[in-house]
């Protein structure tokens, strides 16, 4: 823990990754796996473009209510400490994996949405791109101002990464003197090549999760417990 913190006090350009366990901590549930059951569906089987093409009404139900959970959590002590980091550092980007929000709302402003967000939607017609905060969603499925339906802005399994985000992400990672690695599993491609990537650029890697992950073997120190206990005392 002293390295790590001493390690971060030196830093001039820091890049963060962070995944859903960090909001998990903010008692948004991840969505996915045995615990990830809607109904009687899967997220694996519903964020995805072929079951928006199916029953579009069946998807936008499913995040209307996904919507309402996430609409109830706020930034946690993690959250916050890593509003602190950007403030202090000069460098400084924050690449996450997460749609809930919970980064915005607790004040950063320098981040990567790799994975989209939840509370913008896209036109499947014109392509308009455009917030929407309403809980619960006064229409199922919404629509756009030109008619058209609406889908949400997020990255469904099997889409590519909006364009250049990874580019960025890359050179955010490769710059960094320190890359902090934040609840993520370390699974989900590309997103997590990024810390090899920054570990052979020279980063030194820091781990926060309370479990092993498929990364904790590479990184240079891995601190196991939660973020919103192990990050304040890091800074």
């Amino acid at each position: 823990m002293d390295q790590a913190r001493q390690w971060i006090a030196d830093a001039n350009a820091v890049a963060i990754l962070t995944g859903a366990g960090i909001s998990a901590e903010s008692g948004v549930p991840t969505f996915r796996g045995d615990g990830g059951l809607w109904r009687e569906y899967r997220a694996e089987d519903l964020a995805t473009p072929a079951a928006f093409a199916r029953d579009p009404k069946l998807v936008w139900e499913w995040y209307d209510w996904r919507r309402g959970i996430i609409a109830q959590a706020v930034p946690n002590a993690a959250h916050r400490a890593l509003v602190q980091l950007e403030i202090r550092k000069p460098q400084f980007t924050l690449i996450t994996q997460n749609v809930d929000g919970l980064h915005d709302l607790a004040g950063n402003g320098k981040i990567l949405k790799l994975h989209g967000d939840i509370w913008r939607m896209r036109c499947t017609e014109c392509g308009a791109n455009f917030p929407n905060r309403r809980v619960p969603l006064p229409k199922v499925p919404p629509h756009c101002a030109c008619g058209a339906m609406a889908r949400p802005g997020v990255v469904w399994f099997g889409e590519p990464l909006p364009e250049g985000i990874m580019q960025e992400a890359e050179h955010a990672a490769g710059g960094a003197e320190v890359f902090l690695v934040i609840g993520t599993s370390a699974v989900v491609y590309p997103a997590a090549s990024l810390i090899p990537y920054a570990k052979q650029a020279g980063a030194k890697v820091i781990e926060i999760n309370p479990e092993l992950t498929a990364a904790t073997s590479i990184v240079d120190c891995a601190l196991q417990g939660p973020a919103g206990e192990i990050l304040p005392q890091l800074l």
